[in-house]
């Protein structure tokens, strides 16, 4: 029985070329052979796959538009090949990385160097923004992005561990102005606020206590942009500052901070690792998906402060 693949590549083969001699000089096979392919396939389908006259030669309607068809099968084979041949291959070259700058810094640095001294040949530049990128348009082969997506988005979108936050002070804060042991509590503090959060958020912080929502209006008279900042004024004890979990981990465990309202969640926020749907993904982007499944994929270990 003929290969039904190699039918379809010999029917395009004689599509173009006109002429069975000619595609059978090109593939090396006899005009016979080229013939029985055409001949399987037109018993296969049931019709007329190409008048032949002995002058002549043309496709019918339906050859016409299974001809398109097999351009397609064919190409999407071709991709299949030089996938699993990539996927073989070494990861190279230069990638191009955009993430937001708190986790960029503290949560993305760690496994950027870990992967380049996995992976030698590999070169990496990462753009640190708050802003919303567009991937292709700026030329990011990956993005992690901290939020809701767009549903319109035509990304490969891979989920991660949420984004934590933690609230937390200094000793010296905590010994002056007490340590708040509900929500409530923090109308009685100075409570940092980030302007790039949205407004209502910065002026109400919510927590999560056994399923039930709990939100405090707050009053921030001082308002930072950028999170190392708000880190710094809490390490010098100004006042109580949200802070991602792997930001402040150093710091809680050598006791500079102290976490409060330890018994209270802030809602954590969805992370994605996004990157076009290429079906042909280069290797070093393919190696730089899997690292980070690993380390922050929703089955890798759960990180804790």
């Amino acid at each position: 029985m003929l290969d039904r693949l190699t039918s379809m590549a010999v029917f395009v083969r004689a599509a173009e070329a006109g002429s069975f001699a000619a595609v059978a000089e090109s593939l090396g096979m006899t005009p016979q052979m080229v013939a029985k392919h055409i001949a399987a396939l037109e018993r296969q389908l049931g019709t007329r796959l190409i008048q032949r006259t002995t002058r002549r030669q043309s496709l019918t309607e339906f050859g016409q538009l299974y001809l398109e068809r097999c351009h397609t099968i064919l190409a999407e084979v071709e991709a299949a090949d030089t996938l699993a041949q990539t996927a073989q291959a070494e990861p190279r070259g230069r990638l191009r990385l955009n993430a937001p700058v708190t986790f960029g810094r503290y949560g993305l640095m760690p496994l950027v160097t870990g992967f380049l001294r996995a992976f030698p040949a590999v070169e990496i530049d990462v753009v640190l923004s708050d802003r919303l990128v567009d991937p292709v348009d700026e030329g990011f082969e990956a993005v992690l992005r901290i939020g809701a997506l767009n549903p319109q988005l035509a990304l490969v979108a891979r989920p991660l561990q949420p984004y934590r936050l933690l609230a937390c002070a200094s000793p010296d804060y905590l010994a002056r102005r007490g340590t708040p042991h509900e929500p409530a509590d923090l109308a009685g503090h100075e409570c940092v606020g980030f302007s790039a959060w949205p407004s209502a958020f910065s002026r109400q912080w919510r927590f999560v206590r056994d399923g039930t929502e709990h939100a405090v209006a707050v009053g921030s008279r001082l308002n930072l942009s950028d999170w190392g900042a708000m880190y710094a004024a809490a390490l010098d004890g100004y006042g109580i500052v949200f802070g991602y979990e792997r930001a402040v981990a150093t710091d809680l465990a050598a006791g500079r901070l102290v976490r409060v309202l330890e018994g209270y969640e802030l809602p954590a926020r969805p992370m994605h690792l996004l990157y076009a749907a290429d079906r042909r993904m280069t290797p070093k982007l393919r190696a730089f998906v899997d690292w980070m499944l690993r380390a922050l994929g929703p089955d890798a270990p759960a990180f804790s402060a």
